[in-house]
């Protein structure tokens, strides 16, 4: 990150001399990934929690200690807590769904807690959502302050943030409202549209979790945090509808059931249906502040939410978002088996190759563009209708896209597959997320044959259930027509 990209240079607080190791769990997730090197710049000592592999997030802060834990497993945090001072619970399971995510929540919640008390942490910070509970509350909102109640159990100093909506370039719910807009030329308005929001930028977000780490009077204490404006889930619509010149027909609905809406929402955005399902409910209620006691203690005025979208597109635009929903999502792909797991055991292998005189670096760079809105080079429909079909089916799809469309790291999405190694100017690997009787991996490969280049596409797909055999072999006359039209392609636009 560049020093421009730093939020909490604007605070009133002054960075604290002295303090120990500050861990910040969910490290690898769209918030977490966005504190560290925050916590960085400011001078502190940051071991990161990641559930992935290690050595990305090591090459991504190297001034960070990097460790692997799961929240779910008490001894992986013993470990993890081990020397730390400050803990920062950024974790959810709202990725598993509605069905599960409230059980691993808690459980979470009891074993972070339980583990701090035993290695005698002296400080947590949460956070949480923004929820009035006076009134019935959706499960996502009711499972944050479920969370809350657990942590402040604890013999320690807990400090609780609870927020709305969070905008920013990446979040969920900022690519949701995009997309809608973007996609939809009429959007049918039900009555829990009418219901009040008070949206936070991700940037203020960053400033009040560092402002309450160096502000000793919000220890023990519980904030509302919001931005600016208070308005309508349809106002938001229409603020972006506006700043898009679009001319979108907003048509009032009878029809108010938001599983529906939720599920419809998953086929036009990237964001999944287990994510916008749960994100979905919670609009049902109204979250605006009702304790704003922070801005005294952290003075600094929020952006509107105006402000807050059109510093998301601008990244987008000017390709610098430094972390999405998508990096932790799905919840098991950082524990699915990897391609060298296999060895030699992989059940189907498929090699499509051509011989070129472009150099490895110019196609490389080719294959690196490939997905997302640059799409698949050749016969994109053909993509787009699988995609889609992974949709339909509940899985990832397409339209998740990427991240950045100028350059990759490990772990990074296209499309429904994901980064699993990368090597300059040598191999793209990916793993395949889509719905699938097994797992399938596609490998772009370069090497060189005296003075040319061998340009490879390898499909591996490894099964033992008789339709996952069965599907392979309807799709292999496919590939060979896919694939081989691929690295041609790939060639033409080196």
């Amino acid at each position: 990150m560049n020093s421009g990209d730093f939020f909490s240079g604007g605070l009133q607080s002054q960075p604290l001399s002295g303090v120990g190791k500050i861990l910040v769990t969910g490290a690898s997730g769209y918030i977490g990934g966005r504190l560290v090197p925050e916590l960085l710049a400011r001078g502190y000592k940051v071991r990161a929690m990641v559930r992935g592999e290690p050595d990305v997030y090591k090459n991504l802060w190297p001034q960070a200690e990097v460790v692997v834990a799961n929240a779910l497993k008490v001894e992986d945090l013993r470990r993890a807590f081990e020397g730390v001072e400050v803990i920062y619970y950024l974790i959810h399971f709202l990725s598993l769904g509605p069905k599960e995510f409230e059980a691993a929540d808690i459980k979470a919640a009891k074993n972070v807690r339980e583990a701090a008390e035993e290695k005698q942490v002296k400080r947590i910070i949460y956070l949480g959502g923004l929820g009035d509970v006076r009134n019935p509350l959706s499960s996502h909102l009711r499972s944050r302050i479920e969370v809350a109640e657990e942590l402040k159990r604890a013999r320690l100093g807990v400090t609780i943030l609870r927020a709305a909506v969070i905008i920013g370039s990446g979040s969920a719910s900022y690519e949701i409202i995009q997309h809608l807009v973007k996609e939809l030329p009429v959007l049918f308005i039900p009555h829990w549209a009418k219901n009040k929001c008070q949206p936070i930028a991700i940037r203020d977000v960053i400033k009040y979790l560092v402002g309450v780490l160096e502000t000793p009077d919000t220890l023990g204490r519980s904030f509302d945090i919001g931005g600016k404006d208070i308005l309508t889930y349809e106002e938001m619509l229409k603020v972006l509808v506006g700043l898009l010149n679009k001319k979108t027909i907003f048509i009032a609905s009878p029809f108010s059931y938001i599983s529906f809406y939720a599920y419809f929402a998953s086929l036009v955005t990237p964001v999944p249906h287990t994510i916008t399902q749960c994100l979905m409910e919670g609009l049902k209620n109204e979250v605006v502040c009702q304790d704003d006691s922070i801005k005294k203690l952290i003075p600094f005025e929020p952006i509107s939410y105006k402000e807050a979208i059109v510093r998301a597109m601008s990244r987008e635009e000017q390709d610098r978002v430094h972390t999405r929903w998508s990096d932790a999502y799905p919840p098991a792909h950082s524990l699915a088996i990897k391609l060298s797991e296999l060895g030699n055991k992989t059940a189907f292998v498929k090699e499509y190759s051509i011989v070129t005189e472009k150099t490895a670096a110019s196609l490389f760079k080719s294959i690196c563009r490939v997905g997302g809105r640059e799409g698949w080079f050749y016969n994109n429909w053909m993509w787009k209708s699988r995609g889609m079909l992974d949709r339909i089916l509940l899985g990832v799809g397409t339209v998740r896209g990427r991240k950045s469309y100028s350059h990759l790291k490990i772990n990074d999405v296209i499309d429904f597959w994901r980064i699993e190694d990368i090597k300059e100017d040598r191999r793209l690997l990916l793993r395949a997320e889509m719905k699938l009787p097994g797992k399938a991996w596609l490998e772009f490969k370069i090497d060189d044959t005296l003075d040319k280049r061998k340009l490879s596409v390898v499909a591996y797909y490894d099964t033992k259930s008789v339709a996952g055999k069965g599907y392979w072999y309807v799709c292999l006359p496919f590939h060979r027509f896919i694939f081989r039209k691929l690295i041609e392609a790939i060639d033409r636009r080196s």
